[in-house]
């Protein structure tokens, strides 16, 4: 027999604020209203029902923090509930109660889903105040880890559209940068062929090459390494792009005209960088060749490797340093002029390159670099497969290479 709840001197408690809405569902009626009275003093919002049908309308209609069942009930038992409950609701604790149940009863209950399972009578109901207590405590703790993980599932959605639309602009990007690149390969006067290679980092490239008629004997051209990786130094090499068409349309409307002058041209675009206050520089090799006078005139502008020029098999690694492009207003740029032969190799690389050759120091690297180019290679995409350089290759940095030769 239960013992008389309504008849044991329960301990006075003063009024709380609900902590939690609990729902009893008991077929007998002392001990439910009894465990009410208790968990109410002890600051609790309690309903009650008196079968597991009426305890399942009300746990459907009210939503309650936790569940207090008897297992032994008519019709629908405790655990025909608790089953129930838990596919609706898992993160709803239930305590199972019985004065009847075996160790079999105890185990079924609590793989059902229990949190925890008390026998009758409740003679020290704290115990029951301290289950409910921890089971309140672990309901709250998996209802905040969902709306955790559900927030984490929305921001991951979120990050994976904006990833795949940047995906897409930079794929854009991509298209629209190899679209601003000359030809490759490509012949000026039946037997000087320029070509060029890159190798971007990101989807984007800072590092760009052009190379562009002057008139019917002379061919402008530069390798630009912009500072930084991706879009923001992509965009420079848009401002480098308009800046040679410019000077197309320049030579162009003229007939007779001088030369270019490669040191006046990097300090303009050092100035337009300045003024742009785009926060980047370019380390930049930039010459033009006269063909017909069979002449070389360049300018640095702290590119390196350094250029490399074969006039008939003999390698030469061209002078001058020079300040980087788009940081001094007051940087001073030269025009070096050489003499060309008739068959020339000019090939210019930029400092990406050096990121990946398997030398250990500086000095063994340019040397590297100097036996490669001097073995002669028709093209960019040969120099690259001797540099062993792939196309879809991971690299640190990105990586330009550009190769004139003219052969007789």
């Amino acid at each position: 027999m239960f013992p008389n709840f309504a008849d044991q001197a329960l301990p006075l408690r003063m009024s709380q604020p609900s902590q939690g809405h609990i729902l009893v569902i008991d077929d007998e009626p002392v001990v439910r209203e009894s465990l009410a009275v208790y968990l109410g003093d002890s600051g609790f919002q309690v309903d009650t029902a008196k079968s597991g049908d009426e305890g399942l309308g009300i746990f459907r209609n009210k939503h309650p923090d936790l569940v207090i069942c008897d297992l032994r009930m008519p019709l629908v038992d405790g655990l025909d509930v608790l089953k129930a409950i838990n596919a609706e609701s898992p993160e709803t604790p239930v305590i199972v109660v019985s004065g009847q149940g075996s160790m079999n009863d105890v185990v079924t209950a609590l793989r059902s889903g229990a949190v925890d399972y008390l026998f009758k009578p409740l003679i020290e109901l704290e115990v029951l105040e301290h289950s409910v207590r921890r089971a309140l405590e672990r309901g709250h703790l998996l209802k905040q880890n969902r709306q955790i993980r559900e927030q984490l599932e929305r921001t991951n959605t979120k990050l994976e559209r904006s990833l795949d639309l940047l995906e897409e602009d930079q794929e854009a990007g991509r298209r629209v940068q190899r679209r601003m690149l000359p030809p490759t390969p490509h012949v000026f006067n039946d037997n000087c062929h320029f070509s060029h290679r890159i190798i971007p980092s990101l989807y984007l490239s800072g590092d760009f090459v052009d190379y562009f008629r002057l008139g019917p004997d002379r061919i402008g051209f530069y390798l630009a390494d912009v500072s930084g990786h991706g879009a923001s130094s992509a965009f420079v090499t848009v401002f480098l792009k308009t800046l040679t068409n410019r000077i197309q349309r320049h030579y162009e409307k003229r007939s007779s005209v001088n030369t270019l002058s490669p040191a006046r041209l990097m300090r303009d675009i050092n100035q337009e960088l300045i003024s742009m206050a785009l926060g980047k520089h370019l380390a930049m090799f930039c010459g033009a060749i006269d063909l017909a006078e069979n002449k070389l005139t360049y300018c640095v502008g702290a590119h390196f490797p350094p250029p490399i020029l074969i006039n008939d098999g003999v390698p030469q690694v061209l002078a001058g340093r020079g300040l980087p492009v788009g940081i001094f207003s007051d940087a001073s740029f030269e025009d070096i002029v050489l003499p060309v032969a008739q068959n020339f190799s000019l090939v210019a690389m930029s400092d990406g390159v050096l990121e990946v050759l398997p030398q250990g120091s500086m000095e063994e690297k340019e040397a590297y670099l100097l036996a490669v180019v001097s073995a002669g290679h028709q093209d960019a995409d040969a120099l690259a497969a001797a540099l062993n350089l792939d196309g879809e290759m991971e690299v640190p940095d990105d990586i330009a290479l550009l190769v004139i030769n003219r052969n007789e």
